[in-house]
């Protein structure tokens, strides 16, 4: 048997200890230069569609190309900052038949699960609390790409889509069976944060 001297072992046990668990990259969502979005669509009576977004929220996510099952992402929205391009309409959004934003002023996604289906394309599911609900949904995500940009980063972006059934999160107000259900159209751009060295806990770390 191979003997290891005593402080040769001791320095190489202390320096497997300060290895990240995990290579993973963390990144913040690039909602400062414009290039994220959240919008979504919904039927009006059943004869076209209403479309809007948000124009205000934040967020991170952490994603490891070796192990992308530990993907995780936590994105906050400023409900008042909804916006379909008309006034009236907006105030109404935002009282209490729908968003009831003084009440609920934001809205929370955190991702429990991540699930690779190949040629680029995943499955994401997390809770979602809107106008103070949380529950489970689900986001078909397709992996849009990542690589340096021209001032010296690295980004990685994402899209994806969510269908919500508005009444699981308290909003009942009747506009016909068509509009029962919303549907969400996300781009997510991130640039990675310039520290990585910091070992991630296991299991995934949800990120603030």
């Amino acid at each position: 048997m191979i003997k290891i001297p005593f402080n040769l072992a001791r320095l190489l046990l202390l320096s497997l200890s300060v290895l990240p668990s995990v290579q993973a990259s963390d990144y913040v969502i690039d909602t400062e230069g414009g290039h994220a979005y959240i919008q979504f669509k919904i039927s009006h009576l059943g004869f076209s569609w209403l479309t809007g977004r948000f124009n205000r929220f934040s967020g991170t996510f952490s994603y490891d190309e070796n192990d992308p099952s530990s993907a995780d992402i936590e994105v906050v929205i400023d409900t008042a900052s909804i916006d379909t391009n008309h006034a009236e309409r907006d105030r109404h959004l935002r009282d209490e038949d729908f968003l009831h934003v003084d009440a609920f002023p934001e809205a929370r996604f955190v991702s429990s699960s991540y699930e690779e289906r190949g040629e680029g394309k995943a499955q994401l599911i997390g809770e979602l609390t809107l106008r103070g609900v949380t529950r489970p949904i689900q986001v078909e995500v397709e992996h849009v790409g990542a690589g340096t940009d021209p001032w010296g980063g690295y980004r990685r972006g994402f899209s994806g889509s969510a269908r919500l059934v508005l009444a699981e999160f308290g909003i009942t107000k009747y506009l016909g069976d068509a509009a029962k259900t919303m549907e969400l159209s996300l781009g997510i751009e991130g640039i990675r944060k310039k520290s990585q060295h910091s070992p991630r806990k296991p299991g995934g770390m949800r990120l603030r």
